[in-house]
């Protein structure tokens, strides 16, 4: 429907029984992580409406130093390595369960909590 009504150039669309004003500029993005715990595949007929895009692994040490800095602390740019590199090797050394995470959300929450 947003689609179509954007194709035609339309003011408003009529998306689930409701009139909604439609923005010219309007852009609609799925994140998928489909080799995550509990996530399922996006289905064929939906898969073809987007574009795909490469992502890169983030740079953990770089995103904790930033948010060190930001709570104030002067020796972020030590401690981040510190962290990221326990968090790395506890990932690596310890078994593969589920209630071990120890990810960007994870490393995020720790120091957000510094």
């Amino acid at each position: 429907t947003i689609q179509q009504g954007l194709l035609r150039r339309q003011k408003n669309i009529e998306l689930l029984g409701k009139q909604i004003s439609l923005h010219p500029g309007v852009g609609v993005f799925v994140t998928m992580n489909p080799g995550y715990a509990g996530r399922s595949n996006l289905p064929d007929n939906l898969k073809s409406l987007f574009r795909s895009v490469a992502m890169v692994v983030p740079d953990r040490k770089l995103i904790a130093q930033v948010m060190l800095f930001s709570q104030g602390i002067v020796s972020a740019e030590v401690l981040s390595g510190k962290v990221v590199d326990l968090f790395s090797k506890c990932e690596k050394r310890m078994s593969n369960q589920k209630h071990y995470d120890f990810g960007l959300r994870a490393l995020k929450t720790l120091l957000v909590s510094a």
